[in-house]
């Protein structure tokens, strides 16, 4: 009889303490699959947000909340448009794009929308030109950004959807966004009348998703004289170098304007951020129940095996079976049991985080192979490490005292 021929009728005769071993293991790894496979894809969808914004940097006046990345101009309250020059003139390393942004609900052919002015590139390298200062917005040596604003060749304002500034646009022209485009039957060389004035649609952002699909953006200077604000905006948006961002550009920003608010992408996602450590703790968490409570149940099965075993074990013994062989016997099944919940649990685990990951973490989860490596290896090896002192106490069993009477 071969050691699989003794393990197949082991594991068939006594199901019950099989069962519930492996039950324990499976639930555990499902549970470390799920959370760690929707922790991976929620990381994975911030790390891409922050890639696609850039190391943006926000100023906003001093008292307001932010909440939301695209609508953090959706207040009321303003700071002087004599900011902007400051920033232009200050020649901080790592500026690569200053937008200026006022935001006036109006009215359109019934509808209502979110005039948005904003300020060119062209107008704000004047300023530091004037200064003496050259070309403010360069590419820094090192820089891994891919936000350069500057660059002629990405001059088309269908960009300011992506890059949330544009180099040119004329006091009579207007960009719309997609849907209200859509919902008034405007596209690019069509006339549209904004509060009393006539502009050209300059171009039609691609959809985004976000508010800005709703809004219409006309030079800052033109809303501003149309919504009689003054020379004020909502919010100052900089995009800088990633590198010098976290080399201290955001306390540059916070010394030269004190009486605003500065506030970096990384604080916009902080939640997320914090969620994200969270699943990750608790997957931890969930790693050291499977190895407490897995390893338990087998090493509690185990002993209780080699108790119910004694005699098989003596026979086995008495015809020439040696202690490495006994010992073997109970590791192998250890390894199989280890296996077995390791990849159910990770078929189980990846179903559940595939299917809930939308409703909690609102990212699209897909299966990790990599996860079930990792599943039936730490199973494996905490039903091995459950197993071995079983094992070796049933190697070190007496033939002649297996046949007694317990």
């Amino acid at each position: 009889m071969t050691m699989r021929t003794i393990i197949w009728k082991e594991l068939k005769e006594r199901p019950t303490a099989l069962i519930a071993s492996l039950l324990a293991i499976i639930l555990s790894v499902t549970a470390l699959v799920a959370i760690r496979n929707v922790t991976i894809f929620s990381e994975k969808e911030v790390a891409g947000k922050l890639d696609k914004l850039g190391a943006n940097v926000l100023i906003l006046p001093q008292d307001v909340t932010l909440q939301d990345y695209y609508a953090a101009d959706m207040h009321k309250e303003t700071i002087p448009e004599e900011h902007v020059a400051e920033l232009a003139l200050a020649g901080l390393t790592g500026v690569e794009a200053i937008t200026p942004k006022l935001c006036v609900p109006t009215e359109v052919a019934g509808r209502n929308v979110i005039l948005t002015g904003i300020l060119p590139q062209s107008e704000i390298q004047k300023m530091n030109a004037w200064s003496g200062g050259g070309m403010l917005f360069k590419k820094h040596e090192g820089c891994k950004a891919k936000i350069n604003v500057a660059d002629e060749n990405q001059d088309a304002p269908e960009a300011l959807a992506e890059r949330r500034a544009l180099q040119h646009l004329k006091k009579s022209e207007v960009i719309l966004g997609s849907d209200f485009a859509a919902a008034n039957n405007l596209k690019a060389g069509d006339s549209l009348d904004l509060l009393g004035e006539n502009f050209d649609v300059l171009t039609v952002l691609p959809a985004t998703g976000t508010v800005d699909d709703s809004r219409v953006f006309a030079h800052l200077h033109t809303v501003q004289r149309l919504s009689k604000a003054g020379p004020v905006v909502n919010i100052i948006e900089v995009m800088g170098c990633c590198e010098d961002v976290a080399n201290g550009l955001v306390g540059d920003l916070q010394k030269l304007l004190p009486g605003t608010k500065v506030v970096t992408i990384a604080n916009v996602v902080e939640t997320q951020v914090s969620i994200n450590r969270m699943m990750t703790n608790l997957s931890y968490l969930f790693l050291g129940i499977l190895i407490a409570v897995g390893g338990a149940s087998m090493a509690s099965a185990s002993f209780a095996n080699v108790i119910e075993r004694r005699r098989e074990i003596g026979t086995l013994m008495a015809l020439g079976a040696t202690p490495r062989f006994i010992t073997r016997l109970f590791l192998t099944k250890a390894v199989l049991l280890g296996l077995a919940g390791g990849i159910c649990g990770y078929l189980l685990g990846s179903v559940i985080a595939v299917f809930l990951g939308p409703a909690f973490a609102d990212v699209t989860v897909f299966p990790v192979p990599r996860l079930a490596l990792i599943a039936s290896a730490v199973a494996v090896l905490v039903t091995l490490a459950a197993s071995y002192f079983p094992a070796r106490q049933a190697s070190r069993l007496d033939p002649c005292l297996c046949f007694k009477e317990v």
